[in-house]
């Protein structure tokens, strides 16, 4: 199957065109190119593309007939984090709505761009929290660094230096690419000493940055001396997310933090295997044989799941229950719009019932 994954652009290309949204994970002087051809005007964005046509997109709408948006659609993509759960903790109202939709017939799967766990890791949290979810419904940012290499017949004899957890080691390792790095260089020091100077392995051919919580100076510096001096070395991210959700009581520094280190210290931008890059939808696409129009992206984050979705063509559905606040999305600032935005999931079941 993923033979049949065509290649994204080893630019950033991928991840916006002149009719999307701008997404807060370019950088600054990319921002600031395409902010050029794109206006906010009372809530309404346009942008003008290349042909010299525009493109409108109203502001988001709250959902309000949760029955007509059900049947609009054969699949549901839900994000997890602050969707499905908060650190540990079970959302309200899930289990009923996931179980609403499986008996309308509708095909769920569950896309993350936390790497610190494989598909079957996942698996486990799922059953643990009480949710009948299989592994093959079930896509990591871990998995979709894995797979992207796979798509670019990445050379077996080359090496795979990691920054992050297990989870992308696992999926690294069934995909049959050697690694080294991971939480096992979370204890390494460097001894600066005068004319200390620091050998890397020059069989690295990529360098993998995840969340990583035994992030320290050694990886950073072995990951910037793997990209910089060895040629052709890939820079592949599995997401730029900058806040996660570890616990219910707070938000915490996300995966963004650990590549924008990496990026600072090469002055390169990441290839992103994760969302909002367009990699994952295309293989989600191949690998179940789903039209992208009938498609619903359900996420909290405005620059990672929805952006995913309209870069997909997807139908979008913005849920308040983790990271954006009804305020957020209201700013004027804010250039992302889905289709529809509601409170939690949860709110599909009152809302169908009420439209019946």
């Amino acid at each position: 199957m993923l033979s049949r994954v065509s290649h994204f652009s080893h630019s950033m290309l991928a991840l916006t065109s002149p009719t999307k949204p701008i997404p807060t994970s370019l950088s600054s002087n990319q921002r600031s190119l395409l902010s050029k051809r794109v206006c906010v005007t009372r809530g309404r964005r346009r942008s003008s593309t290349m042909s010299g046509t525009t493109a409108i997109r109203a502001s988001a709408q709250r959902l309000e007939n949760a029955e007509e948006l059900i049947d609009s659609v054969e699949t549901f993509i839900f994000d997890c984090d602050g969707v499905i759960w908060k650190g540990d903790s079970l959302i309200d109202g899930v289990p009923q709505t996931l179980d609403m939709l499986r008996e309308k017939g509708k095909r769920l799967v569950f896309v993350t761009n936390n790497s610190t766990k494989s598909r079957k890791q996942y698996g486990k949290k799922f059953e643990t929290l009480g949710l009948s979810v299989s592994q093959e419904e079930i896509f990591a940012s871990s998995f979709a660094a894995a797979a992207y290499l796979k798509s670019v017949d990445f050379p077996k004899d080359k090496k795979v230096y990691v920054i992050g957890e297990e989870g992308i080691l696992k999926e690294l390792e069934l995909a049959g690419f050697q690694y080294l790095g991971g939480p096992a260089d979370g204890e390494k020091k460097i001894e600066l000493k005068p004319g200390f100077l620091m050998e890397h392995d020059e069989s690295v051919g990529a360098v993998v940055v995840g969340f990583d919580r035994y992030l320290n100076y050694y990886k950073i510096q072995y990951g910037t001396l793997c990209i910089r001096e060895n040629p052709g070395c890939l820079f592949i991210a599995t997401n730029r997310d900058a806040v996660t959700h570890l616990t219910d009581a707070q938000e915490w520094a996300g995966g963004g933090s650990m590549v924008g280190a990496i990026r600072g210290s090469t002055q390169k931008e990441p290839l992103v295997a994760g969302k909002p890059s367009t990699f994952m939808m295309d293989y989600l696409a191949n690998e179940f044989g789903i039209l992208k129009s009938q498609i619903c992206m359900v996420g909290d984050r405005l620059d990672t799941d929805i952006l995913f979705g309209q870069n997909g063509g997807c139908k979008t559905l913005l849920v308040l229950s983790g990271v954006t606040s009804l305020q957020m999305l209201q700013s004027p600032n804010n250039l992302i719009q889905p289709d529809f935005y509601t409170d939690r999931i949860s709110d599909m079941l009152s809302l169908k019932a009420a439209s019946v």
